[in-house]
């Protein structure tokens, strides 16, 4: 069993990365984003409760998925709390990538490009779980830490992009 990460080697992980990625997407869109409308407020979560249950279904299960890879990505591994947890984190992100097949507004009736991410994520995630249950460790930990990455921090950045639902809940 290794010792618990530090929030320091989990924060240089995922939230450093995450946060370079959505800086660079802001400082491309940095001359369009007056043109939006943009205003600090507060959040408007009418906008959210107005949406229908997949979306509803989708958003809480990627924010409860994105709390859960926090915990893992910092915690001790290889414990039985990791596997259980591991487990339900597991379910978060298939649902959260599943659910994303029956959201199509960026192209209205269509797949779009965003989905690749929940493809690949719902491809990864069960050969990820293989990898810890046949102890391959290394594997087990690229694959897990790519969904969170790809799955949750990369496509959670895109859902902020102006005109996005999340986008007009915090700042339309």
């Amino acid at each position: 069993m290794k010792p618990a990460a530090s929030l320091a080697a989990t924060l240089r992980v995922v939230a450093l990365p995450a946060i370079a990625i959505n800086a660079a997407v802001l400082w491309v869109l940095r001359d369009n984003l007056g043109n939006v409308g943009a205003g600090l407020h507060a959040p408007d979560w009418s906008l959210l409760a107005r949406q229908g249950w997949v979306i509803q279904l989708h958003l809480l299960a990627a924010l409860s998925a994105l709390v859960v890879a926090m915990y893992m990505l910092s915690a001790a591994k290889g414990s039985r709390a990791h596997r259980v947890v591991g487990w339900a984190s597991v379910v978060l992100m298939m649902t959260t990538a599943l659910s994303s097949f029956f959201i199509r507004e960026l192209d209205p009736g269509k797949l779009s490009w965003i989905h690749i991410l929940s493809g690949w994520t719902a491809i990864a995630a069960p050969i990820g779980v293989w990898a810890a249950r046949t102890h391959r460790v290394l594997l087990h930990q690229r694959f897990m830490t790519g969904i969170v990455v790809g799955g949750l921090v990369i496509a959670g950045g895109f859902s902020f992009l102006p005109g996005r639902l999340m986008w007009r809940v915090l700042f339309g």
